[in-house]
Order: structure tokens, then sequence, then C-alpha cells
């Protein structure tokens, strides 16, 4: 993989892991394995889920993702859902996304079950865990020069190496799922997010997922003469499609950023939205 010194980007290899969780995700890419994919309810996060499961589809793997269907502050592995859903799942591979690099016992739980983790988290916490690979900027053996990435613009890293490995060209259209990320978490943006910030405003315009474009032209019919879905419609009213007492909308707006049906994806927009207007009157 070449980086151009144009780039404002760094090399993805840089992060400490990356080559060892590249060589434990094509192998359950080639072998068929089953892969899930674990996060929680934040826009962040349904969209890395969403991101990384476009990915995985693309090279024909074997993949499911697995959201929590009760709120928790924590962003921790879960031992309720480990053995009440992952192992029903007949999970070989858990990928966690901006979640995990505190759950050691969980994580042993998985061990002692056959299921390899690779846990993606941009928490500041350090963890040394020989039972899991992690991918996490904070840890000591990480010599990445940015820290303060998202579950969105990290999981995208890791989809840039997948992508060299399998010879996938056209990873920067998802730039405009990286962008709707980082900007609802209301972090300072800066630096290498700066960067995926202004480089998905630019895909958005001309988005080709059947979701993205369906929340557009949604927002438009009901918000178009008050607030540009670019700016403010981003920021103020996405993070509301999900709630603690809406949970499910998480799950939902993973199927609107992952079909391949114009028609379905309108339909969940046009939901989105009653919900949206519903929660500000």
């Amino acid at each position: 993989m070449e980086y151009s010194m144009n780039r404002k980007d760094n090399d993805p290899f840089l992060l400490g892991n990356m080559k060892i969780a590249l060589n434990r995700i094509v192998k359950a890419i080639n072998e068929r394995e089953k892969i899930v994919i674990y996060g929680y309810h934040d826009f962040d996060s349904v969209c890395a889920i969403s991101l990384l499961m476009l990915v995985l589809r693309y090279v024909n793997s074997d993949v499911e993702y697995y959201i929590p269907s009760v709120y928790r502050n924590d962003r921790n592995l879960n031992k309720e859902d480990i053995e009440n859903n992952l192992l029903c799942l007949g999970a070989n591979l858990i990928i966690t996304v901006g979640c995990g690099v505190k759950s050691k016992a969980e994580i042993q739980l998985c061990k002692e079950n056959n299921i390899d983790i690779i846990v993606t988290d941009y928490h500041n916490h350090i963890v040394e865990d020989n039972n899991c690979i992690t991918i996490n900027t904070y840890q000591t053996n990480c010599n990445y020069p940015f820290k303060d990435f998202t579950a969105c613009s990290l999981i995208y890293k890791f989809i840039e190496v997948i992508a060299s490995y399998y010879k996938i060209s056209c990873t920067q259209k998802y730039l405009d799922l990286v962008m709707m990320g980082i900007i609802t978490t209301e972090i300072e943006i800066e630096e290498e997010n700066k960067y995926f910030v202004e480089e998905g405003c630019k895909k958005l315009k001309q988005t080709n997922n059947y979701g993205v474009r369906a929340l557009i032209r949604e927002h438009e019919r009901n918000y178009g003469g008050i607030m540009k879905f670019y700016d403010e419609g981003i920021i103020k009213l996405l993070p509301k499609m999900i709630s603690k007492n809406k949970l499910d909308n998480a799950r939902i707006i993973v199927e609107l950023f992952t079909t391949n049906d114009s028609y379905r994806a309108k339909q969940i927009s046009k939901y989105l939205y009653k919900e949206v207007m519903m929660s500000l009157e």
C-alpha cells in the first residue's frame, strides 16, 4: 500500500497489531468462518458497523452484526450477549467496533469457546491481553502518529488494509459514512478526522449508497427550506434517530445503510424522519 505525500492520513499498517488483524480476518474470509461485528447504539458506531458490513459482504464473507438490545453506558463486551447470542450465531471471529478494550473477562470467555476477537476501540485505556488482537492507538505497541479516532474513522483504517489485500480500489466511496459518524460524535475535528470529514462531504454529494441518498431526499422533503442536510442536519437530527427508548433504530439504520434496495431505503428513511419529528414536538 503506497501513500502519497499529498494525502493527510497515515499508513494504516502503522497501527499496532494491524498486520496480525489482517491475517486473521483474511483467514476468516477465505475459509468462510462466521464473523460477527459487535458494536453499540451511538450513530458513530452504527456507521462503523455498516461500513464494515458493506466491505465484508463485498469480499463474500459470512458476516453478521450484533448490537445490544439494552442501553449501557460502558463500551464493553457483555457476558450475556456472548452466551445468549454470539455463541448461538456460531461466531468464529468477533470484531468489536469502538468497544471492548476493557473486556478482559469477556474476551477470556470467548477464548474458552474457541472464538477469536479483534478489538477495534478508540478509548484511551491501555490493556495488554494476549487473548485478543487489539487495534487501539493508546496501546504501548502502537506508533501511529494520530490518536483521536472515532469508531468509524478507526474501522476505516482497518478497511483500508482489507481493501489493499483484496485489491479493492473504491474504499473512498465509503467516506460519506465515515464523515457522518465523526460529525455526530461532536468531538473536535482535527488532523486525520478533519481529512475524513472534508473528503466525506465531497463523497456525500455524489453518494451511491441507497440509504444515504434516501436520507438526503427525506431531509429535503421535511427540512429543505430550513436546515441543510450537509450542515446542521447531520449534527442536529441524525443522532436523535437513536435514543434510550428507541434502541432498535440502531439496527434499522444499519439495515438502511447496507441495503441495495432503493424502495426499502426510502421507507426506512420516512420512518426515521417521522421518529425525529415526533421527538422534536
